[in-house]
């Protein structure tokens, strides 16, 4: 059995982080390329829910953690370096690859450093399972595209749960000049962010850092 983990929305600063991984016969790896499965990325969002569907009925099974905020903070904002995020994920990817228990899983490694993100993983393993740490993982094993489908489309699935209740704020990237406009007017009304905003973000701390000031001058 070979089993591919990995993550969406590591980069945003509103909802969580979603790893995934795919737990795949040996024998059905080729199956995956033949439905088309590629990064989450390069697939339009009606494409990742088609695909999620024929990657649940292919694979064996699938399992799925979603790391909240506040979650992400505590890592982040931890002193200790080996606490940090990448820490985090390699946590979280151990615990999805002993729930799926594979003979070897492909992971998209989130540290600079392969060989230490799959050391970090290691660390929290119960089962035997051989470890191929790569970056851009989800480009060159279809397995890991496959979770990144899954973990894609999971994401989704809260943000637009998230919107429903706090209205459209973009897509919840950095980048994304309605995710900062929203941060900016919800601190006109509000003391502090919604539990759904990732405060250890730098840009969050930034724009809260403004209001801050702002009041200051008025005061």
């Amino acid at each position: 059995m070979v089993a591919g983990v990995d993550e969406a929305g590591r980069g945003c600063v509103i909802g969580p982080l979603v790893v995934a991984g795919v737990l795949v016969k040996e024998e059905n790896l080729p199956v995956l390329r033949q439905l088309g499965v590629k990064d989450s990325k390069l697939l339009s969002p009606k494409k990742r829910e088609a695909l999620f569907t024929e990657i649940a009925r292919l694979a064996e099974k699938h399992h799925v953690v979603k790391l909240l905020p506040s979650e992400i903070d505590r890592a982040v904002e931890c002193k200790r370096k080996l606490h940090k995020l990448n820490r985090l994920e390699a946590q979280t990817m151990s615990q999805i690859i002993n729930a799926l228990n594979p003979d070897e899983a492909y992971v998209d490694a989130a540290d600079v450093i392969e060989e230490r993100f799959k050391h970090h993983i290691q660390e929290g393993l119960t089962v035997k399972a051989k470890i191929t740490s790569r970056h851009k993982a989800d480009k060159i094993y279809p397995v890991v595209s496959a979770a990144s489908i899954i973990a894609k489309v999971e994401r989704d699935k809260e943000i637009e749960a998230l919107k429903g209740v706090y209205g459209d704020f973009g897509s919840g990237y950095l980048t994304d000049q309605k995710t900062m406009r929203f941060l900016r007017q919800w601190l006109q009304t509000h003391a502090e962010y919604p539990s759904c905003v990732r405060q250890s973000w730098k840009p969050a701390k930034q724009v809260k850092n403004e209001k801050g000031a702002v009041q200051k001058k008025l005061a």
